[in-house]
C-alpha cells in the first residue's frame, strides 16, 4: 500500500506539461538569435546548433583535437555545414552520408562521417548531448537548437545529438500530440543504444537524401497487441544518498534490451543529392582559422574563371556541380522523385554498445501499421514521464531493483 501510495504521489507531482518552444534564454556563448553569414571561426565556443535543410545544419563535438565525447560533453561546441551562428565550420568531405527527414511532431538528421575532423578521438563510439546532463544545465552548458520548421527560425526544449567518431544524428522535437510530449518524443536517457536503436531512419552510407517521413514512436516505446504500449528502460545502477550519506545502492531498467526500435516510419517526396557542402577550400579551415566567407561572389569568381578558361558548358557544368539547388552552392542535386527510406543494415556508432543499436525495421505503409505517430497539437501526458523517476528516487533508499 505504501509503493501504491509512493506512485501515485509522484504521478501527481510530475503532472506538468512538458514545453515544445523553449523558454529560457540563449547561452552566453552564443548569438541572440540564429544568423546565417557570420565569419568562419574555428576556434569558436558557441553552442547554437541549427536544423533547417539538408546542407544547413550543425552538430556539436569537442573543441579540442583528440577528445572523447564521454569526457567533454559538458563543453561541446556547434560546428556548421554553412557560416552560421558564430560557430565553427564543417570542412567539405568530412560528411560522407546525411539523411534529413521533416516529419510532423520533430526534425531529424543522421549519417556518416569522419568526425575525428571535428576533433573526436578515431574510435571513440561516443555517446549523447541534450538540454538536461547530469547537473540539469544541458550537455554542453548552453547548448541551444533552432529550426525553421514553421517558416522562421524557432527555439526548441527537446532535443538529442548522438555523436561518434563516425556516425551522428540530431533530432529537435518541435511538436506534441495528445499522447506523447515532445520531452518522450526527444526521450534522453537512452544513452547507450545508439543511432539507430534511438532515431530509427536511413542509415545508407555513400547517399544524401531530403525526405518528409511519419514520425517513429518514442524511443523505447513498443506497441503491443493488446492496444497498450511498453516502454524500455535502460539498465543503470547508482548510489542512494541523503546529505552525503550513502544509504544503498538501486538498480532501475530492464535486464533483456530490444535489438531495435519498433519501426523505422515510411517516408515520402524524397530527394536525392550528390554531395553536401559549403564550397569552402578546405585548406583554409585550419585551426584557429577566422575569416569572412561570401558564398555569392566566390561561386561567381569561379564560374566567370571557368567560362573564361573552357567556355560557357564547361563553365555551367562546373558550378552546377558544386552549387545546384542551392543558393548558398552547397548541395548538389543528383535525382528526385519519391522513394522509401531504406533499411539500415549498420550497427550504431553513437553508443558503448554497437550491438544495441544494430539496424531498424523497415518501414511499412503510412499510418498506425507502419509505427507512425499522427500530429496533433494538444496537451500530452509528460506528468506520467516525470513521475516515473520521481517513483524511482524514492523508492532507490530501498535498495529496489526494478526488472
Amino acid at each position: 500500500m505504501l509503493a501504491a501510495a509512493a506512485f501515485g504521489a509522484a504521478l501527481l507531482a510530475g503532472a506538468a506539461r512538458a514545453q515544445v518552444t523553449a523558454t529560457g534564454t540563449m547561452g552566453v556563448t552564443n548569438p541572440t538569435a540564429a544568423v546565417m553569414g557570420t565569419p568562419v571561426n574555428q576556434t569558436s565556443y558557441a553552442r547554437l546548433l541549427s536544423l533547417n535543410a539538408i546542407d544547413d545544419f550543425c552538430l556539436f563535438a569537442p573543441p579540442e583535437a583528440n577528445s572523447v565525447i564521454g569526457e567533454t560533453e559538458e563543453i561541446e561546441v556547434a560546428w556548421c555545414v554553412q557560416p552560421r551562428n558564430n560557430a565553427r565550420v564543417i570542412p567539405d568531405g568530412v560528411l560522407q552520408a546525411v539523411h534529413f527527414v521533416k516529419t510532423p511532431l520533430y526534425w531529424q538528421i543522421q549519417g556518416w562521417g569522419d568526425f575525428t575532423k571535428l576533433n573526436i578521438q578515431d574510435g571513440d563510439e561516443g555517446g549523447e548531448l541534450d538540454p538536461h546532463g547530469a547537473t540539469g544545465n544541458g550537455n554542453p552548458v548552453g547548448g541551444n537548437v533552432t529550426t525553421n520548421a514553421t517558416g522562421s527560425d524557432v527555439s526548441y526544449e527537446e532535443w538529442m545529438n548522438y555523436m561518434a567518431y563516425d556516425q551522428f544524428c540530431l533530432r529537435i522535437c518541435i511538436a506534441e500530440n495528445s499522447t506523447y510530449s515532445a520531452a518522450i518524443e526527444c526521450e534522453h536517457t537512452f544513452d547507450l543504444m545508439g543511432c539507430q536503436w534511438v532515431m530509427p531512419g536511413d542509415y545508407t552510407n555513400n547517399s544524401f537524401t531530403e525526405c518528409d517521413a511519419d514520425s517513429a514512436y518514442p524511443p523505447g516505446v513498443y506497441p503491443l497487441d493488446n492496444g497498450t504500449t511498453s516502454t524500455f528502460a535502460q539498465r543503470y545502477t547508482g548510489t542512494y544518498t541523503i546529505t552525503g550519506t550513502e544509504l544503498g545502492t538501486y538498480t532501475i531498467g530492464y535486464t533483456v534490451t530490444p535489438q531495435q526500435a519498433y519501426s523505422t516510419p515510411a517516408s515520402s517526396n524524397c530527394i536525392t543529392y550528390s554531395t553536401v557542402s559549403n564550397g569552402i577550400p578546405t585548406a583554409s579551415l585550419t585551426a584557429g582559422a577566422y575569416f569572412t566567407w561570401d558564398a555569392a561572389a566566390s561561386l561567381a569568381a569561379a564560374t566567370a574563371t571557368a567560362t573564361a578558361s573552357s567556355g560557357s558548358s564547361a563553365a555551367s557544368s562546373g558550378a552546377s556541380a558544386t552549387a545546384s539547388a542551392s543558393s548558398s552552392g552547397s548541395k548538389s542535386a543528383a535525382a528526385s522523385g519519391a522513394s522509401s527510406t531504406s533499411t539500415s543494415k549498420a550497427s550504431g556508432s553513437a553508443s558503448a554498445s554497437k550491438s544495441a543499436a544494430s539496424g531498424s525495421a523497415s518501414a511499412s505503409a503510412s499510418g498506425s501499421s507502419s509505427g507512425a505517430l499522427s500530429s496533433y497539437a494538444s496537451s500530452a501526458h509528460s506528468g506520467l514521464f516525470a513521475g516515473a523517476f520521481s517513483v524511482l528516487a524514492l523508492l532507490a533508499g530501498a535498495g529496489v531493483v526494478f526488472l
